[in-house]
């Protein structure tokens, strides 16, 4: 039986190393997105990180990544950038991907 209660608290610590990962990835991820959609609107410096800081917190309205994507393109539109739902998801999932490796190597 002991057996089995290893088996359980590695599967559990497994479960939450992952859940941090992804919390910690798609964190980095929203202000990769939030730095790349100010380049995009001709914001730099301060002004840049603070646009990622608000694309960082857009992401807590709700849960999946919606909220993040209506931000960037209201934002954007508001700009006069146009980029797609298509265009923003796809460098969204660019940059997870990148987040996701960059923070893996740093162990």
């Amino acid at each position: 039986m002991a057996g089995m209660d290893d088996r359980k608290d590695a599967f559990e610590k497994k479960f939450a190393h992952d859940e941090e990962l992804l919390f910690k990835a798609s964190a980095r991820r929203n202000k990769m997105a939030g730095l790349w959609a100010a380049d995009l609107m001709g914001k730099a410096g301060p002004d840049a990180e603070a646009y990622a800081k608000s694309v960082v917190m857009a992401d807590f309205e709700e849960a999946g990544d919606d909220d993040v994507l209506r931000k960037i393109k209201a934002d954007l539109a508001a700009a006069g950038v146009a980029q797609s739902d298509h265009q923003i998801r796809r460098t969204m999932d660019e940059l997870m991907a990148k987040a996701v490796e960059e923070i893996k190597s740093k162990g």
